[in-house]
C-alpha cells in the first residue's frame, strides 16, 4: 500500500521501520525541528532522523488546516495514512484524503487512558497491565474504533522509559498486522465502551514532586512514572534531589514522612505516609546519577535527617 506516515518521538520509530519494510512510504510527516537541550538549538525529531537515514522524504508543516497541507497530502496519493505519536490534532479535510482512512498507534488499552500521557499515567495510577491499541482516527481525541489490541503486564520496577520502549516494539508488530487487515478489507472496527473511558493529562514538571505523606507504593509509582522525565524530585540538605529508583517496603516507620529511618550499604530507608521507601538510585543537583551504594561512599547520611517536599513557595 502507498502510505504517508505521521510521527515524531522515538516511540514512533519502530512502527515507521516496520511499516517501511512492508509497504511504500511515500512521505514522512513529523513536527518542525524544536529547540532541545541546554543550547536551545533546533533539533530534528527521532522520526525525521530515521527517515532521512533511510532515504525517505520528510515533510514538516507548520500549519495543517489552511488547505495547503490537505492539498499536499492528496498529491502524495496515499491509500492509507499511519500515525504514531505525531502530537498534533488532525481535522476532517485532512482525514478525508486517504481512501482507506487512517490507523493510529496508541500506547494504552483504549478506552483506558485516552490523551497525551497514557504510559506515565498507567504507572502513576498503579495499573497492573497496559498495552497497545491500533485504532481508526476520528475527530474526537482517541475515540475511534479499535482494530487490534495487545496487552502486557507492567513490571514491578519498570519505568515509563522502559515501558515506552516495550510498547513501541509491540505497537510496530500490531500496526503491520492492522495494515494487512485493511489491505484485505477485513479490518475489525470495535467501538470503544463509553463507560470505561478514562483520560490522561499532559505530564508537567510539577507531577514529579514527591509527597512523602503518600503511601510508599504511591511514591514508587510516581518515581517510575516520572523516569526519564520530569524525574521525581524533592529537597535534601537544601539541594534539589532527584530520585530515580526505589523499592516500597511494607514495614511501618515510626517517624514523620520524609525522615530517614536507616541507612544500609545499598539503600536509604525513608518513612512514608504508609510503609517505607528504600531509595536505591538518586542524583543531587549538579551531580551524576548514582546508585545508593556509590552515593553513600561519598556522602555521609544519618538517620533522623529528612528529605523535604518542594512547595510553590520553596
Amino acid at each position: 500500500m502507498r502510505i504517508v506516515y505521521f510521527g515524531t518521538p522515538q516511540l514512533a520509530v519502530p512502527t515507521l521501520a516496520a511499516t517501511a519494510s512492508h509497504h511504500e512510504i511515500t512521505a514522512v510527516v513529523t513536527q518542525p525541528d524544536r529547540p532541545r537541550g541546554r543550547s536551545g538549538k533546533p533539533a530534528p525529531s527521532a522520526v525525521k532522523v530515521w527517515a532521512l537515514e533511510n532515504g525517505l522524504a520528510v515533510h514538516q508543516p507548520e500549519k495543517l488546516h489552511d488547505g495547503t497541507f490537505a492539498t499536499w497530502l492528496a498529491e502524495q496519493k496515499p491509500d492509507l495514512c499511519v500515525v504514531a505519536a505525531y502530537g498534533r490534532l488532525l481535522k476532517q479535510p485532512v482525514l478525508d484524503v486517504p481512501p482507506c482512512g487512517w490507523l493510529n498507534l496508541h500506547p494504552s488499552l483504549l478506552p483506558r487512558w485516552r490523551g497525551p500521557s497514557p504510559i506515565q499515567t498507567a504507572i502513576l495510577e498503579g495499573d497492573a497491565a497496559t498495552g497497545v491499541t491500533i485504532m481508526r482516527i476520528v475527530l474526537a481525541m482517541d475515540a475511534g474504533d479499535i482494530v487490534l489490541q495487545e496487552s502486557t503486564p507492567i513490571a514491578q520496577e519498570e519505568t515509563a522509559g522502559e515501558l515506552t520502549d516495550r510498547l513501541a516494539d509491540m505497537g510496530a508488530v500490531q500496526m503491520v498486522k492492522a495494515i494487512e487487515l485493511v489491505e484485505r478489507k477485513v479490518a475489525p472496527a470495535k467501538p470503544q465502551e463509553p463507560s470505561c473511558i478514562t483520560v490522561s493529562k499532559v505530564f508537567e514538571k510539577k507531577h514529579g514532586r514527591i509527597c512523602w505523606a503518600e503511601d510508599a507504593q504511591q511514591i514508587d509509582n510516581r518515581i517510575r512514572a516520572c523516569n526519564p522525565w520530569p524525574m521525581a524530585h524533592c529537597m535534601f540538605r537544601k539541594q534539589l534531589c532527584r530520585i530515580l529508583r526505589a523499592v516500597p517496603v511494607d514495614t511501618p516507620a515510626e517517624a514523620a514522612p520524609g525522615t530517614i529511618v536507616s541507612v544500609e550499604k545499598d539503600r536509604i530507608l525513608v518513612a512514608a505516609g504508609k510503609g517505607q521507601l528504600a531509595v536505591t538510585q538518586l542524583q543531587l543537583a549538579g551531580r551524576k546519577v548514582l546508585d545508593a551504594v556509590v552515593f553513600l561512599r561519598g556522602v555521609s547520611i544519618s538517620p533522623g535527617e529528612r528529605f523535604e517536599e518542594i512547595t510553590d513557595a520553596g
